[in-house]
């Protein structure tokens, strides 16, 4: 027989299934009859610059849900102060001491959209977002529009972060071919458009192993982005 949790979380996933074209939200079990491990998703915002994206969130359900708030993290790599730009980690009330067992998953991903609408870099989970934000606004702008673009597969409407220099916008500095020590501009472009500069991408790629193709450009493997910006990011 069901337990009470299980049938809550299945009428939880049937409402929002019924109102999905009004929220944009989607929510599926990831493992078949399993309903403790879900994923949503939702697409970004307009008139942000996760605008046009598509944003998964892991949802695990605790055994003693509804009473304890679902733990959720971005799979998607977001830049955003209250987002971990590394785990995906939020910093949300609702999903900590906000809880409420009147909240479901269906206002719990309804508010994390609404994060995106208004970050809070005053209570921030990801210091270096927070910081960025509060003292480089448009700056900021870019390098999330980046992000976006890069992994969640929204479409590019605002100049990248490249264009950007901290403090000012400024015009792109003159390219000499040489910086890219015969790795392929456009597979270095990837990189600099989220903020980064060509020298430290060409070393991140050197560190970690990236092959130069002859100077070809080509599809990076998903693993390999993962470690060239966690190396962007100083991660050992």
């Amino acid at each position: 027989m069901a337990s009470s949790r299980t049938r809550r979380i299945a009428k939880e996933l049937q409402d929002i299934e019924r109102d999905a074209q009004t929220t944009e939200i989607v929510v599926r079990p990831v493992g078949g009859a399993d309903l403790t491990h879900l994923k949503g998703t939702f697409p970004g915002p307009p008139d942000t610059p996760y605008a046009g994206g598509m944003y998964t969130i892991d949802i695990q359900i605790p055994d003693t849900y509804p009473f304890k708030p679902p733990a959720m993290k971005f799979d998607t790599k977001t830049w955003h102060p209250n987002v971990s730009s590394q785990t995906g980690a939020i910093c949300l009330d609702t999903l900590s001491s906000g809880w409420s067992p009147v909240n479901t998953i269906k206002t719990a991903l309804l508010s994390l959209r609404l994060l995106l609408i208004c970050p809070n870099p005053s209570d921030p989970q990801d210091a270096q977002v927070a910081k960025q934000m509060t003292d480089e606004p448009e700056y900021f702008k870019a390098v999330a529009h980046d992000w976006a673009v890069l992994y969640a597969g929204a479409p590019r409407t605002m100049p990248p972060a490249s264009d950007f220099r901290v403090g000012t916008k400024t015009v792109k500095t003159e390219d000499d071919p040489a910086q890219y020590r015969g790795y392929n501009k456009n597979l270095v472009k990837r990189f600099t458009d989220m903020g980064f500069d060509v020298n430290s991408v060409v070393n991140a790629f050197i560190r970690v192993g990236i092959e130069r193709n002859d100077g070809r450009d080509y599809d990076m493997e998903e693993a390999y982005i993962g470690d060239v910006t966690a190396c962007l990011f100083g991660e050992p």
